[in-house]
């Protein structure tokens, strides 16, 4: 699997970005604990190494069957026998940082526009979805976007293609 690394406010990736890292020794992706994760060994005297930085976007394919998904750098190791440890959780686990205020919403479609337009910081996600189901929804407190979709991990099936 040969990654792609992106600057941390990167929504697209329709480009190779800050570039690929092909000198990647190992990179894989695991959903253990209700965490998906991504870890990647990588060479000090690797090309683009200096560019690898915490809060950066690796895009790696989790596994053959499924598109390039976009994971948060959260932890380098130091050097140990000339390379670094790279730890990356997927992108969706930013929605835990992203508080909402209190709402109410008729509906699927008005509660996820809800959740987006009553967000106390930016929040760089889209929702969106083609049920119509109609009901009551409440954000009766300040919660986080993530505990109001339930924690879910939400995948999107239309990133970019592996370069």
């Amino acid at each position: 699997m040969r990654p792609r690394l992106y600057l941390p406010e990167e929504t697209q990736f329709d480009t190779n970005g800050i570039g690929v890292l092909s000198d990647a020794i190992s990179c894989k992706t695991s959903l253990a604990f209700g965490q998906d994760e991504l870890t990647m060994q990588y060479p000090v005297c690797g090309a683009h190494y200096a560019e690898i930085q915490l809060r950066r976007i690796l895009l790696a394919k989790p596994d053959q069957y499924r598109d390039p998904q976009p994971y948060r750098i959260y932890r380098i190791t130091s050097p140990l026998s000339g390379a670094v440890m790279v730890y990356a959780r997927h992108i969706v686990y930013d929605l835990s940082g992203i508080a909402v205020q209190p709402f109410t919403a008729t509906g699927v479609a008005d509660a996820l526009q809800g959740l987006r337009a009553n967000a106390v910081t930016h929040c760089p996600f889209d929702f969106w979805t083609d049920k119509v189901t109609a009901g009551d929804f409440s954000v009766p407190v300040p919660d986080t976007i993530w505990q109001r979709l339930g924690g879910c991990l939400l995948y999107t099936s239309d990133a970019a293609d592996d370069k």
